[in-house]
């Protein structure tokens, strides 16, 4: 049996970085992960899926490059092969990074292999036994599979595996009108495949205010993909080397199938009833406020934790860790203001609370929208999608949540994301003399048209 100081069960966008501050405080760390360093974001989520929007937008803009007076001679077409190693050597950059940067650090060990817990202080690994008296869960998530008729029975993709692909489909139809779905649906329409969005909710983006849901459903439908809500029956069958997917209400032949209905946690294989770590019913570890989990010694970062599902708020959660186990602090997750962006082409860039969850509430509310097109960036740019909203608090004068659901809007709302933390009044926002041309220059108007509504 090995001892450490600590054990990190997962390497993805927690548990590196906190090993990393232990070892460089001479503590001796155990670092083990199960395929790939960089967990999710590095493998399968934004680093691949960012640079294939890049390659999607780029055949986008060249398409149009005729509305701004730039002339290309015959069709724009794709290189798959190119687009794909494209994106993978970003992937395999990003993990070579992480593995020369862990690699150098004297007093951590990077153990490859599937761990097991065998009690609260007890690690099974490649044969070995390790102990420690903490240990920390950085083990993300993966696609969930529904259980569809004849699903099993087709060649589908998933938001991990399509990645890969290095064919166009004909027909690609998306299970699934959420965030990743939506991403895949518009890239593959703009690389030159035929799509069909199946969701079985009445909007798009479901958590969005439905105003903000159907102007992404506007968006995507303007790029000519099929968007299909209400969905119910559905079902799947091989049709020669097409796939058959049966709907109450009619079928389509597809050549590709990707099931994009949300994520679960990789935690059932872990060993955590040995270890006596609670997990809810659909098997996110429960963390408190500073993501201990109910077994003393024990802690759960990142995806897995049910507390975020992004690159940011798992490095979030190592940065709280962090600060209340080795620099004395008391940091929070409910101190964390919520933020996130839809990366369509425009982008959504949201925070805080949506306009229902604001007047759900029951406190006094102030909305303020402006549409795209009277943006002058927006205009310039010749991008005239999408909306911006604002909602506020009428009595406190604080940002509640915002969307800026169009050009750079993942970019402009970070001026909100930042008022919020600082708690700073909306009023005094109104008075700051933002840059021109920009979008963000907007939000002063923005902030000055607020009013109260229905």
């Amino acid at each position: 049996m090995t001892e450490f100081d600590a054990i990190f069960i997962g390497a993805g966008q927690a548990g590196p970085f906190l090993a990393a501050r232990m070892a460089a405080m001479g503590r001796k760390v155990a670092l083990i992960e199960r395929k790939y360093l960089g967990g999710t974001c590095v493998n399968a989520g934004c680093m691949p899926t960012k640079t294939l929007v890049a390659s999607a937008r780029a055949a986008h803009v060249a398409r149009r490059a005729a509305d701004f007076g730039v002339l290309i001679d015959g069709e724009i077409g794709m290189d798959m092969n190119a687009v794909r190693a494209r994106a993978e050597k970003v992937t395999l950059d990003a993990r070579h990074g992480l593995e020369t940067w862990l690699a150098g650090l004297d007093t951590l060990s990077l153990i490859y292999g599937h761990a097991r817990l065998q009690d609260a202080k007890t690690v099974s690994v490649a044969g070995t036994t390790l102990t420690a008296p903490q240990i920390f869960l950085n083990v993300g998530a993966r696609p969930v599979i529904p259980d569809y008729p004849g699903l099993g029975g087709i060649a589908y993709l998933t938001s991990t595996s399509i990645i890969h692909l290095d064919v166009l489909p004909r027909h690609l139809v998306v299970i699934g009108g959420s965030y990743i779905g939506l991403e895949f649906a518009q890239m593959y329409r703009r690389f030159g495949s035929e799509v069909t969005i199946l969701e079985r909710g009445s909007h798009l983006a479901s958590r969005e205010d439905a105003d903000i849901s159907e102007e992404i459903a506007a968006i995507l439908r303007s790029d000519g993909i099929a968007v299909h809500t209400n969905v119910t029956g559905l079902s799947f069958e091989k049709a020669g080397d097409d796939i058959e997917v049966a709907m109450a209400d009619g079928a389509i032949r597809a050549s590709h199938v990707l099931v994009a209905t949300g994520r679960r946690p990789n935690t059932d294989d872990l060993g955590l009833e040995a270890a006596g770590v609670e997990t809810d019913q659909k098997g996110y570890v429960v963390v408190d406020d500073r993501l201990a989990t109910n077994v003393e010694g024990i802690w759960a970062l990142g995806d897995c934790n049910g507390r975020g599902a992004f690159t940011h708020t798992s490095y979030n959660d190592f940065e709280i860790v962090a600060a209340n186990l080795l620099d004395g602090a008391d940091r929070k997750v409910s101190d964390r203001v919520p933020a996130y962006a839809l990366y369509i082409d425009p982008p959504l860039g949201r925070v805080g609370m949506t306009e229902a969850q604001a007047r759900a509430s029951g406190r006094p509310i102030l909305v303020s929208t402006r549409p795209m097109r009277r943006v002058g960036r927006a205009v310039e740019k010749a991008e005239t999608q999408g909306f911006m909203k604002l909602v506020a608090d009428a009595e406190t004068r604080q940002i509640l949540g915002a969307a800026i659901l169009g050009i750079e809007g993942d970019e402009a709302i970070h001026g909100i994301i930042d008022a919020m933390n600082a708690k700073t009044p909306y009023p005094r926002l109104q008075w700051s003399v933002p840059i021109h041309p920009t979008v963000s220059e907007l939000l002063p108007t923005l902030i000055a048209d607020l009013k109260s509504g229905p």
